[in-house]
């Protein structure tokens, strides 16, 4: 195992830059998620790191040598693509087998080799079938002991679960977490997928637009986002945004955007002069705000303007002024489109961004 040091990493193509100046660092034995949209960089970032690729300028350490003069065969890593690249004339056995055989190695340590990891991702069965006939996730294994068998001492994860269907991507999830801490393996993982990442992560870096946003615990990324970008592309379903104005009203702090008037007294040491004259935006999970049917009760009124069922959950689209709000709610609650309800909101669930930069400005780290 290795631990890994990314500096200062920079790639253009063309006049389109891809990494601009990528900086962290992977723990010896660490999964490393680069959580962030198609385009922002991660698959640039992989390539580089595994020698496929070279960068413009910046540097890539392992366990402190630096190895950006080293060739790919040379730096003892393994890659796994989405596409997988199985060879579908060979046996599993075969196809496991044949990095070992490129190398040189005996016959018996491949034969050693191959069984052991074919019996650690539970494909001992498989060993002699024909990749045509395998199922996505079973080819999704082979392609991972494939990867594993060199021994690497850093793998690379490229969407790996992006052709499976949702049940097997939720499988493999909880299996590439087991299978990474058994083997103490040194990862780095590419997704766009929030769930996969808050599932198999010790650690994620937030990439966007080649640039690394905020690099923490799945823990902290989650309840501390570092701006609204992050806050919206973890959260799911998305976060809502209110863009409003701050006022003094009697001593108090009030946010205002159109109907919605909210006290944010509470708030008064954390914002600056200027957040006072540019306003801010206030974000709510969906799953933080309280939804009722009693017209007696403290809240906003709005009325249900859609409703997506997804079994034990339902997301309700409000419709408040000329602003939809999504609550999460359980599929025992019943709710009607067109009906009068009311929604709350309590002050320890609220995020506060800056209306200008996107920054979030309450954020407290979780240690």
């Amino acid at each position: 195992m290795s631990k890994i040091f990314i500096k200062n990493l920079r790639k253009k193509f063309g006049n389109r830059t891809v990494l601009d100046n990528i900086t962290f660092e992977v723990k010896e034995g660490e999964c490393m998620v680069l959580l962030g949209p198609s385009g922002a960089g991660k698959t640039t970032t992989l390539r580089c790191i595994a020698g496929v690729e070279v960068p413009d300028s910046g540097e890539i350490y392992f366990d402190g040598e630096l190895v950006n003069n080293k060739r790919p065969q040379d730096r003892y890593v393994s890659m796994l693509f989405q596409s997988y690249a199985l060879y579908v004339n060979l046996s599993v056995y075969d196809n496991i087998a044949s990095p070992l055989k490129a190398a040189n190695l005996s016959s018996s340590e491949i034969d050693k080799r191959v069984k052991n990891i074919a019996k650690t991702l539970h494909i001992e069965h498989l060993l002699h079938r024909k990749i045509l006939g395998l199922s996505g996730g079973e080819q999704q294994r082979v392609a991972l002991a494939r990867a594993l068998v060199k021994e690497p001492k850093i793998l690379l994860l490229d969407e790996p679960l992006t052709n499976l269907d949702a049940k097997l991507r939720a499988e493999m999830r909880s299996e590439l977490k087991r299978l990474q801490r058994e083997l103490h393996q040194t990862t780095i993982y590419a997704t766009p997928d929030p769930v996969e990442a808050m599932t198999i992560a010790d650690k994620i870096a937030m990439i966007n637009r080649g640039q690394i946003r905020q690099i923490d615990t799945p823990e902290n990324i989650y309840f501390n986002p570092k701006d609204a970008f992050i806050a919206d592309y973890i959260s799911v379903p998305s976060m809502n945004f209110i863009e409003g104005e701050v006022l003094c009203v009697n001593d108090k702090l009030v946010f205002r955007s159109g109907d919605f008037i909210y006290d944010i007294t509470w708030l008064r040491e954390m914002l600056d002069s200027k957040q006072l004259e540019s306003g801010i935006i206030i974000g709510l999970r969906p799953s933080d705000i309280k939804i009722s049917k009693d017209p007696l009760c403290e809240g906003f009124v709005a009325k249900v303007y859609g409703i997506e069922s997804l079994g034990l959950e339902n997301i309700i689209h409000l419709k408040f002024n000329d602003k939809i709000i999504k609550v999460k709610t359980t599929s025992e609650e019943s709710y009607e489109i067109g009906e009068v309800v009311k929604f709350s909101i309590e002050k320890n669930n609220v995020y506060v961004f800056d209306r200008k930069t996107g920054m979030n400005i309450n954020q407290v780290k979780i240690e």
